[in-house]
């Protein structure tokens, strides 16, 4: 992080040239559907330029973003993309072609460094706020040819920084819940499958905005799960990778024990392009110096069909029965799974120890390591802006300041409480001990049952009402908080809808370094259910379809 060491810009590194490139191109392309794949078959036949493909995209989100539907997914629009596009055309028109997101549109959770576009976190705090430099994976975006379309919404600070997760009075959860969606920048975004409905967090915005189809693929980030539950309730692919193999540099910080940034798209092939344009060693992230024996920068070559026939997959049980919608959902996929040739070990049961522990650890670690961290970054802002926690707090809850967040002022206060310092010996022993003891877990169940991935439902639940009657008690169902907690990979993939027509997804839980081999077992199940679906709020538009 540019909070612990110093920036370093990353040095020009393009993503391998896909083989379907040569592909001939059947028009019309259908922007909602269509893969990286087919939109470079689409530039290399002539019938595509990514200025025709960059102006499609603005036309959904002027559609639907902040009328009709209002899904509010967007808190920055890049007034230069259009003539970013341009400009890549030309390059590609001139015989340059970077790779294959070469003139292909994206979009950045809101707590990712550009240097040209304001990073808020979420908050009003730091609305307008230009970073002094961009992100390490923002800068290999660009390098790869990226066009940058929007800063997209996030639950404010990532969600966790300030929150009430693991308290027991009801007056203080009460107080403390933060509407699905919401922040004190960027407003309420909604699920576009169901509006009354959030996105999930804390990387909702990026999870809405690839659903609705506002671009191409976005980039969001995870701690305890924040790419893989808005993956999972708007119906999208999504990869928290292993931790170090993509940099955290110059992303504002929630917790480093747990954070890394992870591609989301629309198919699993695009996850792959983007996550081999992301990889690198940086000097600013220590973190990254072990993915340098297993980075690759073309994952693309692992998508095959039949990669699931032999691979011993654990179903984990301990994740099921709490809708049946869901379930019904999930004991299809497994029948997909078993059909496909995977050897189905049903059920993997996780140790009681694992389950009680998983989220007072991810609490006492994060609340911790937010106040820290978060105080790091603050201090490369500008002048104006808040230059520690403390003063983050305090300024939420000066009512001079008129924070359209009460519930995360007061959470923000909570966090305050119950935050130890980094030396201190109780924060030292959870980080030490706790997690080496987590990790232990996890891999004896991989020994035990000689396991390639776990699958389970991403989230047991679909997407949750905005504002629910009854005010969560934070952690949730969901085990996703142990793939940050061991460091190891987790790829979500689209697997059906609800009778209610929410989205369901399947998690494929891996190993450390085990993308490759995640992004083969989720190809082919995605190819064998095609599951996913345009939501309801956002349908296509005539400019979708580009070509003749």
């Amino acid at each position: 992080m540019r909070s612990l060491l110093p920036h370093r810009l990353s040095g020009l590194s393009l993503a391998a040239l896909f083989a379907a490139a040569s592909l001939a191109h059947a028009a019309p392309l259908d922007l909602t559907s269509a893969t990286v794949a087919e939109i470079n078959a689409a530039f290399k036949a002539g019938t595509l330029t990514s200025e025709t493909l960059t102006q499609a995209y603005l036309a959904r989100v002027a559609a639907y973003d902040k009328q009709g539907p209002t899904i509010n997914a967007v808190i920055t629009l890049n007034p230069k993309a259009v003539e970013q596009a341009r400009a890549l055309d030309a390059e590609r028109k001139s015989g340059k072609i970077r790779g294959p997101l070469h003139g292909v549109p994206v979009v950045l959770k809101d707590n990712i460094d550009t240097v040209d576009l304001p990073t808020t976190g979420g908050s009003q705090l730091l609305e307008g706020s230009l970073p002094p430099d961009d992100a390490f994976i923002t800068t290999k975006l660009r390098n790869a040819g990226a066009v940058i379309l929007a800063k997209v919404n996030l639950s404010e600070w990532a969600g966790s920084g300030g929150s009430v997760s693991g308290a027991k009075d009801p007056e203080v959860l009460k107080k403390g819940a933060v509407p699905n969606g919401f922040s004190s920048a960027g407003g309420q975004t909604r699920n576009p499958h169901d509006l009354t409905r959030g996105p999930a967090g804390s990387s909702g915005g990026t999870g809405a905005a690839i659903a609705a189809g506002f671009a191409q693929l976005g980039v969001g980030t995870d701690t305890g799960g924040s790419v893989r539950g808005p993956s999972a309730a708007n119906g999208i692919v999504g990869l928290k990778p292993t931790c170090g193999l993509l940099s955290r540099d110059g992303i504002i910080p929630l917790g480093l024990s747990f954070d890394t940034a992870g591609p989301m798209g629309r198919s699993v092939y695009d996850i792959a392009v983007m996550l081999g344009a992301m990889t690198g060693v940086d000097t600013a992230d220590e973190a990254t110096r072990a993915s340098g024996a297993h980075l690759k920068s073309d994952y693309t070559v692992f998508l095959k069909t039949g990669s699931l026939k032999g691979a011993r997959i654990g179903i984990a049980r301990d994740f099921l029965g709490r809708d049946a919608g869901t379930d019904a959902v999930i004991e299809k996929a497994i029948a997909t799974l078993k059909s496909l040739g995977a050897v189905i070990v049903d059920p993997i049961k996780y140790p009681e120890h694992l389950l009680a522990s998983r989220q007072p650890i991810y609490n006492q670690l994060v609340s911790s390591e937010f106040k820290a961290q978060l105080t790091q970054y603050l201090k490369t802002t500008r002048p104006g802006y808040p230059k520690s926690f403390d003063e983050v707090v305090a300024r939420s809850n000066d009512p001079k300041t008129g924070y359209r967040s009460p519930q995360k002022a007061f959470a923000l206060t909570y966090t305050a409480s119950i935050a130890l310092d980094l030396t201190d010996p109780v924060y030292l022993a959870v980080k030490n001990q706790a997690l080496a003891s987590t990790k232990a877990g996890i891999d004896a169940l991989f020994a035990k049952h000689r396991l390639d991935a776990i699958v389970y439902p991403t989230s047991p639940r679909p997407a949750q009402l905005i504002t629910p009657s009854t005010p969560p008690a934070g952690g949730g169902d969901s085990p996703t908080n142990f793939a940050n907690q061991t460091g190891y990979p987790d790829l979500i993939v689209p697997a059906g809808f609800t009778p209610e027509g929410l989205p369901v997804t399947l998690s494929f839980f891996g190993p450390a370094w085990s993308e490759p081999k995640l992004l083969g077992y989720g190809y082919d199940f995605e190819q064998a259910t095609r599951a996913r679906a345009l939501p309801k709020h956002t349908p296509a538009l005539v400019t979708d379809r580009i070509g003749n």
